[in-house]
């Protein structure tokens, strides 16, 4: 009989999380130690996420003990733009539950985090993570290893029926699905699968952990929380994308050079992405809005600037599977180098399993609120109204409403 989709403990490393978060945590060190959040958890499915409190309550507190072992370090040692002082620093860091609020407010499961930054960057993907699983072994006690690699072989046969061979030569994909998998067992599957069988190219994983214990590449460079943090900690309001921006290449000299562009809309980023920040960094990433028109704006954007599109990468995503994966890539293929990064629908998509929309997101930072204002709607947010229209304002960005 197949293996259990579950196992006891759900998160059980301090390195099953995303890449990025460890990038911007090295960032958040260098320049920031200081710098004060606070974040709030939200189930835009509106699921009922009341009767799961307890198991979520103890799977938290295992995060405690967290911490990171010989070989998880010398895995990161050989990453070169990671620092001696900050892997010395992440030796020490230990999950600090008492920046963690976990009940129920207003009949509704509520979670935030609020402390320094530095303490509490490493919260979301694993407590994202492990609600994902909690809630799915209630639902789906019984789910088998070989259901979710059974459909994502289905997947591989269409991919193989429906591309050319010169497309899937071309066609790479990655991992982007720690933070609303099914379990931890079966992103693992998954990965592996990916990385033996992948009729395209798998390029690699955004969860750190599955990189070091399967040889592959670890993906990701920066979240929506860098840009948003920089609302306010930044001289103004209208230089806060800049200063997110200088503060990165400052950092990374020229690695890790993926902006992410959908904090305050695609327009807003290119005022701001001149020819300084569009020669320094090696492409985009798309997370809302419509693809494709999205990646016309930048591929004019470059062109304007005078730069060939196909000297740069742009990483889409943003909700996708490997049907619009492959849509995207023939829409764009010989315009502009292009990569899809695949969550939920590689991690969460079995027969019968509705998969979650959680997030966790920052809503203030040194005591003052920060905003998303996505190219979705659906995907703005902030706590504080008056704020997001003061934003709009700022950037010269219409309400949708």
């Amino acid at each position: 009989m197949s293996e259990s989709a579950f196992a006891e403990r759900i998160v059980h490393n301090l390195l099953d999380t995303d890449f990025y978060k460890l990038t911007m945590m090295q960032a958040v060190l260098h320049n920031y130690p200081d710098a004060d959040v606070e974040w709030e958890f939200r189930c835009r499915n509106g699921e009922d996420l009341r009767p799961y409190l307890d198991e979520i309550r103890h799977q938290l507190e295992l995060l405690s003990d967290l911490t990171l072992d010989d070989g998880q370090l010398a895995f990161l040692e050989r990453i070169s733009f990671l620092k001696p002082d900050f892997l010395r620093f992440l030796r020490l860091f230990r999950f600090n539950l008492r920046y963690v609020q976990l009940g129920i407010e207003h009949d509704q499961l509520c979670l935030r985090l609020r402390g320094p930054w530095l303490h509490v960057i490493l919260f979301e993907v694993p407590l994202l993570a492990l609600i994902s699983e909690v809630r799915n072994r209630h639902l789906h006690p019984h789910m088998r290893l070989c259901e979710a690699r059974d459909q994502l072989h289905r997947k591989f046969d269409w991919l193989r029926a429906h591309a050319s061979e010169d497309e899937l030569a071309e066609l790479q994909v990655a991992d982007f699905g720690t933070r609303r998998r099914f379990s931890s067992r079966v992103q693992a599957e998954v990965v592996k699968v990916l990385r033996d069988d992948f009729p395209g190219r798998f390029v690699g994983t955004s969860n750190v952990d599955l990189a070091w214990k399967l040889d592959i590449k670890p993906l990701g460079t920066m979240a929506h929380e860098w840009f948003m943090a920089h609302q306010q900690l930044g001289p103004r309001l209208i230089d806060s994308q800049i200063a997110a921006l200088d503060c990165w290449v400052r950092e990374y000299r020229g690695l890790l050079g993926i902006a992410l562009t959908d904090c305050i809309t695609m327009d807003a980023f290119l005022r701001d992405f001149d020819l300084y920040f569009a020669k320094l960094f090696d492409g985009l990433r798309h997370d809302s809005g419509e693809p494709v028109a999205w990646a016309e704006k930048a591929i004019a954007h470059y062109q304007k600037l005078g730069i060939d599109p196909m000297t740069k990468t742009l990483v889409f995503s943003d909700g996708l599977n490997l049907t619009r994966s492959l849509e995207i890539f023939r829409a764009l293929r010989g315009r502009i180098n292009v990569s899809f990064g695949i969550g939920t629908n590689l991690t969460c998509d079995i027969p019968g399993v509705a998969p979650m929309n959680i997030v966790l997101k920052m809503t203030d930072c040194n005591g003052s609120p920060v905003a998303k204002i996505s190219d979705e709607a659906a995907k703005t947010q902030c706590r504080d109204a008056n704020f997001v229209a003061y934003m709009r304002h700022v950037f010269k960005v219409p309400s949708k409403e």
